[in-house]
């Protein structure tokens, strides 16, 4: 398994599950990368609250179902309480649209399945940790598809989320709604012809001025809000 080497600090990670040999396995897996560090497991949500706000990781690997306190609620309890320090990914058996969709609303920043490859889950975790998303396109459509098809029609848009657009710039703006279209990097740089650095530089300038967590966020952010972000007819005279 390949791994990172650089002298930055540590990949701090909770690992959530009720069950021990689960937690066990996951935390093999990260303890042989040198840039990830379990910092602590819990067995039920409520203890992952716990947790997470005393040692603030950086990331929580959050199962779905468990007693006393679910996964999703836990996940809600945590983003709201440790802000967008935190992220949480959510460990599942399942591929539904409903637990996608309530996790996400949540505060989720992804999925991982729990027979995911190791390397997966460790090139996965780091993506999320540098404000990526840990999802598959097909779920980002659902995601997308689900916000359009829930968005009640005649509705004005909150005013603080169309003040937090003004402060973006006119780039910006065209950038998070390529974003919320779910496009990558690498397609939002062939779409208005800059670098893969540019547009990572203008996605981290877009989550900081909304305050959002990660590209998740913005797809909700924005299919929330409803207000037009780009005219995709027009090109820009001066890319950049």
């Amino acid at each position: 398994m390949s791994s990172v080497v650089g002298r930055e600090e540590p990949i701090d990670v909770l690992i959530v599950d009720d069950q021990a040999l689960v937690r066990r396995g996951f935390r093999m897996i990260l303890e042989i990368e040198p840039d990830l560090r379990v910092v602590g497991e819990a067995e039920d949500g409520e203890r992952a609250v716990r947790l997470a706000v005393e040692l603030r990781p950086d990331i929580v690997l959050m199962d779905v179902r468990m007693p006393v306190l679910d996964g999703i609620e836990a996940t809600r309890q945590v983003t709201a309480r440790c802000g967008t320090g935190t992220r949480v990914v959510m460990l599942t058996t399942f591929d539904l649209d409903d637990y996608v969709y309530r996790a996400l609303e949540a505060g989720a920043s992804g999925f991982v399945l729990k027979d995911v490859r190791p390397e997966l889950l460790v090139s996965g975790l780091r993506s999320v940790h540098h404000g990526e998303a840990l999802l598959g396109p097909t779920v980002t459509s659902r995601l997308i598809e689900s916000y359009l098809g829930r968005t009640p029609g005649g509705e004005a848009p909150d005013p603080e989320r169309v003040r937090a657009l003004a402060s973006l710039t006119a780039r910006e703006r065209e950038v998070l709604d390529l974003v919320a279209r779910g496009l990558s990097n690498a397609e939002i740089a062939r779409e208005i012809y800059v670098s893969e650095t540019t547009v990572k530089t203008h996605v981290s300038r877009v989550l900081m001025k909304l305050g959002l967590r990660d590209r998740v966020q913005a797809v909700i952010f924005v299919h929330e809000t409803g207000v037009p972000l780009h005219d995709r007819s027009r090109r820009p005279e001066n890319p950049g």
